[in-house]
């Protein structure tokens, strides 16, 4: 599929099978909605470093610093506020203090409750969290020892790992 390809994805069928799920009450008490697969979640096998620079920094050098090209496929995110410039990437062999559990996707960007239904069992074991989401899914970033830990709590709670 070259860029910029269209993909159609039957987000209604989808939004229709989720609404129970998405109409539940808040997301503590919510089960994850483990039978579809735009749901399962992944591990990836790269770890991953998470950086924070100034606001006011120049980009340009920012990104000429990168560890990874622009344009190899992976997680790259950068996101500048006003507040902070932060770039998650994928990190050198052997370093990262970030590991990554990937929601499949896709999904309906309109869906509410995914991050709070999957975050909501780390909290209550006090896994601290980094969320990244793109127009098709999420990311959520884990400590390297938290990982193990993490999928263990998500799939005691019902989340299907592939």
């Amino acid at each position: 599929m070259g860029l910029g390809a269209r993909v159609e994805i039957d987000y209604k069928s989808t939004a229709r099978t989720l609404s129970g799920w998405l109409s539940t009450p808040p997301c503590p008490t919510m089960p994850p909605p483990a039978n579809h697969p735009a749901f399962h979640l992944q591990v990836l096998q790269h770890a991953f470093d998470v950086q924070q620079y100034p606001c006011d920094c120049d980009i340009t050098e920012v990104l000429e610093r990168l560890r990874s090209p622009l344009n190899r496929a992976g997680l790259l995110s950068l996101t500048r506020t006003a507040e902070e410039v932060s770039i998650v990437q994928e990190a050198c062999e052997g370093e990262g203090r970030w590991k990554c559990i990937k929601i499949l996707g896709p999904m309906d960007f309109g869906l509410t409750g995914v991050i709070c239904s999957l975050t909501a069992p780390l909290k209550e074991v006090k896994i601290p969290v980094f969320v990244v989401s793109t127009w098709n899914t999420d990311y959520v970033l884990i400590s390297v020892g938290d990982v193990d830990n993490a999928v263990a709590v998500l799939s005691r709670d019902g989340w299907q790992f592939v």
